[in-house]
């Protein structure tokens, strides 16, 4: 029986109180789920600013009515202070995650990046330390490792910073080593690379490749490559994540307190291997894939051209041991990927169909009606949606499979 099973089963015999920061977002939105399930008591703290409403919706319709019960959300903004002090009180364990997580957006935007990641970070020890909570976990990101050209990543060895995201990482590492030396609050840096998984953002400049590219080829729109492909990256399934934060929280191994750690898978895939890896996997459902290709484009400032984690020190101090390889993710992850990534924001549900350019049960009233719904939804730009109303003009169909229905949002 691994530590994380031992520890699932402890949650559920001695409840905690716990606050996740940016509860509405990807990573977020999983722990809320997966602590809930675990009959845990879970304060949530997020200003929507990229977090989604729907994330909540769906962990509640995952949960028992005694489950939703145990979730207490609160609208807040963790740049105010009083905000983050009444989102700790009475909390045992403290999992931050909200932040501007976006190397690109960072390059572009260093100012609110720093509002964001070191203000609010800073504002949240504050909190944490006044509230006498027990551990504060927060996520950190390989993206500290910076220019260092070591081709394995260990943690007591990191390069210059090279974007503002980055730097606001290491200042987060730097903040909760004096909070730790200077008050005595307990803290456990998480430094996640390439996080993938259900209720991940697959829209916008700055979205991370996973769901972006599994929406694009099922979309056919294209999918772009920076770099020429070789560019590598430790991909991890979000249930590692999860795994990482509960163990990183109620660690009682006092060499693990006031450390970071890799949290990753310990392989590396390229660009171009994850590409066909993905396009393989789709293959079976969207036949338009056989001869699907990648587009080539300039490499992005700021990003780094090889990540891979050696991640012995959380499996030695924490007890980590990933329960997903890549290929185990993606298969759990490409079922939600398919179902949600086509409809998510548009007030779309669509499913995919073999017969691309074939109208399945619309009138041409009905698709009249239609278009003009998807025009006054407030997303009209957005390629599905231009996708959708060329469907529902009889040029093309969205290559989903079975009947595409546009309801009011």
């Amino acid at each position: 029986m691994t530590d994380y099973t031992n520890l699932q089963n402890e949650l559920k015999q001695k409840p905690r109180v716990w606050l996740i920061t940016g509860v509405a977002g990807f990573i977020g939105s999983n722990l809320l789920e997966a602590l809930l399930k675990a009959d845990q008591k879970v304060i949530g703290l997020d200003n929507f600013s990229t977090g989604k409403e729907h994330n909540l919706s769906e962990v509640r319709k995952a949960l028992t009515a005694n489950q939703r019960n145990n979730f207490k959300f609160i609208k807040g903004d963790i740049r105010i202070l009083s905000e983050c002090k009444r989102a700790c009180a009475g909390v045992d364990y403290v999992l931050h995650h909200a932040a501007l997580a976006s190397v690109p957006l960072s390059i572009e935007d260093p100012l609110r990046c720093n509002e964001n990641n070191v203000t609010g970070f800073l504002n949240l020890l504050l909190a944490a330390r006044d509230q006498k909570v027990r551990r504060f976990v927060y996520a950190s990101s390989s993206a500290v490792y910076g220019d260092c050209e070591d081709s394995l990543k260990v943690e007591d060895r990191v390069g210059q910073s090279i974007s503002p995201y980055a730097a606001s990482k290491s200042a987060n590492e730097l903040y909760a080593s004096v909070f730790s030396k200077t008050y005595g609050l307990g803290s456990i840096g998480l430094r996640y690379f390439n996080v993938f998984g259900p209720r991940q953002d697959p829209n916008g400049a700055y979205a991370a490749v996973l769901p972006r590219w599994v929406t694009a080829m099922i979309t056919r729109e294209p999918v772009s490559i920076y770099g020429d492909g070789s560019t590598s990256r430790d991909f991890l399934y979000i249930a590692n994540v999860v795994q990482a934060n509960l163990l990183a929280a109620t660690t009682s191994n006092p060499a693990a307190i006031n450390q970071v750690f890799n949290v990753a898978l310990g392989t590396r895939t390229t660009l171009n291997e994850l590409f066909e890896v993905i396009r393989s996997k789709l293959l079976p459902d969207y036949p338009h894939l056989q001869n699907f290709r990648s587009h080539y484009q300039a490499f992005r400032p700021g990003d780094i051209l090889h990540s891979q984690a050696d991640i012995s020190k959380a499996k030695t101090l924490l007890g980590y041991n990933p329960s997903h390889t890549l290929e185990q993710g993606l298969d759990a992850a490409l079922d939600w990927y398919k179902n949600n990534l086509c409809g998510q924001g548009l007030g779309l549900s669509a499913k995919a169909v073999h017969k691309p350019n074939e109208m399945l049960g619309l009138s041409r009233q009905g698709r009249n009606r239609d278009v003009s719904l998807v025009q006054k939804s407030g997303f009209p730009e957005h390629p599905l949606a231009q996708s959708v109303m060329s469907v529902l003009r009889e040029v093309t169909i969205l290559p989903c499979r079975g009947r595409i229905r546009v309801r009011n949002p």
